[in-house]
């Protein structure tokens, strides 16, 4: 009771004492109970929106699909839901049965009915201390199983984005797939080409910075999801310095999430997909292209592959191709290349980006142990460190001597 946030008691007492129920409901249930700190407080009431609202200074409805109400308490946002039932007369539903819209209320019962999965259906009652649990989710958590409430198959349809969350919650809280579970997911994957793309790159962000990045796309291969999100994982990791690559992103993004420092999710999808880029601007350069204008064209083709998959946003791209583009620059380092270099804006996310190149194996150690002592020098240090120019000398032009007019104007 005490490991609640005061933000979320307040809003269950607000609504208690308007005469209606509230208990704090799903993953902060969830993770209470496997003794992991929650992030964000849910709260389940048989109140309606326009019922809850008017209950706090500052609170607001938001949703189509699902109304809620967000009620903003100093820093923290309690989400406040009404129970529904799932009755598919009146949801809207796409041609493979994917819900649209459904606003349909009805008791908590049938609330916990329509949650995806059996660990996230529990209701926690603030006041008496009482965990309900109409589907097992208590037994589940003992046994460390992730397990859909009802047909894994109707749900899935419902809902294909219940597939990728199934696969990041195993993920991240150490949890089995239950086989029936697991079993229909490689059959149903193609359902997520039908998910808007705005809402799977949402999904897989989540998935990606869940501090458990490297488990997730393991599990997306086993399952075979991947396909429906990241089509070039399969070419990626069949490279052998692809893999490494890859790999060592995901091990770097989850050591920050876990230590709670700042990750870019545009520096993380630049390393998934940078090797189908170099692969693509290797393949530019060997019909001929020059080094520069292979690179964008290489650039151009895998985003736009990737994008008709995932909504990744514009300020991403643009974020992503910075950080390609500069990493041939790294091998210019004399005159004034070095120090232009230095002053870019993307400088240090770019260099990260070598970094973890030469840490596979992909350029030499030498080229990043330089970048990283040149930034960190002197004046005098930086200058002495500049390799000769390479290039060829640029010969000087001699003017041609103006010939006289006399001998212009002469008859041939």
């Amino acid at each position: 009771r005490d490991a609640i946030s005061p933000a979320t008691a307040k809003v269950c007492a607000a609504l208690r004492e308007a005469g209606y129920s509230d208990y704090v409901v799903g993953g902060a249930v969830r993770d209470l109970l496997l003794g992991i700190t929650p992030k964000d407080f849910d709260v389940a009431t048989n109140a309606r929106p326009e019922q809850v609202r008017p209950l706090f200074r500052r609170a607001i409805i938001i949703g189509r699909r699902f109304r809620l109400v967000h009620v903003m308490l100093g820093p923290e946002t309690i989400e406040v839901s009404t129970f529904r039932a799932a009755d598919p007369e009146t949801a809207e539903t796409d041609e493979h049965g994917r819900v649209l819209r459904d606003n349909v209320f009805g008791t908590q019962q049938e609330d916990a009915r329509r949650r995806d999965f059996t660990v996230n259906a529990l209701y926690f009652d603030p006041q008496t201390g009482e965990v309900v649990d109409f589907h097992g989710g208590l037994a589940d958590l003992k046994k460390r199983v992730l397990r859909v409430i009802g047909d894994p198959q109707t749900r899935y349809r419902e809902d294909p984005i219940r597939m990728l969350r199934g696969v990041r919650l195993a993920a991240k809280l150490g949890l089995t797939l239950d086989p029936a579970t697991r079993e229909p997911i490689r059959e149903l994957a193609p359902l997520l080409e039908r998910v808007p793309p705005a809402r799977l790159f949402d999904e897989m962000l989540k998935l990606l910075l869940s501090g458990h990045a490297s488990a997730c796309l393991r599990q997306l291969r086993e399952v075979g999801l991947h396909q429906g999100v990241l089509p070039l994982l399969d070419v990626i990791l069949e490279q052998p310095l692809g893999e490494r690559f890859v790999t060592l992103a995901l091990a770097q993004t989850d050591e920050r999430v876990l230590a709670e420092r700042p990750v870019s999710p545009a520096f993380l999808f630049a390393a998934l997909l940078w090797h189908e880029v170099l692969a693509a601007w290797k393949a530019g350069q060997a019909r001929g292209e020059r080094a520069i204008p292979a690179l964008e064209a290489a650039m151009d083709d895998v985003l736009d592959t990737q994008c008709a998959k995932l909504a990744i946003t514009r300020k991403l791209t643009a974020t992503m191709r910075e950080v390609w583009a500069m990493q041939p620059r790294f091998e210019q380092r004399s005159g004034q290349r070095a120090y232009r270099l230095l002053e870019a804006p993307r400088f240090r996310m770019a260099y990260d980006f070598l970094a973890l190149r030469a840490a596979s194996g992909e350029v030499p150690a030498e080229l990043e142990a330089w970048w990283r002592a040149f930034q960190g020098a002197d004046p005098e240090t930086r200058k002495a460190m500049l390799l000769p120019e390479t290039g060829p000398r640029k010969r000087r032009r001699r003017r041609r001597k103006k010939r006289p007019p006399e001998a212009a104007s002469q008859p041939a």
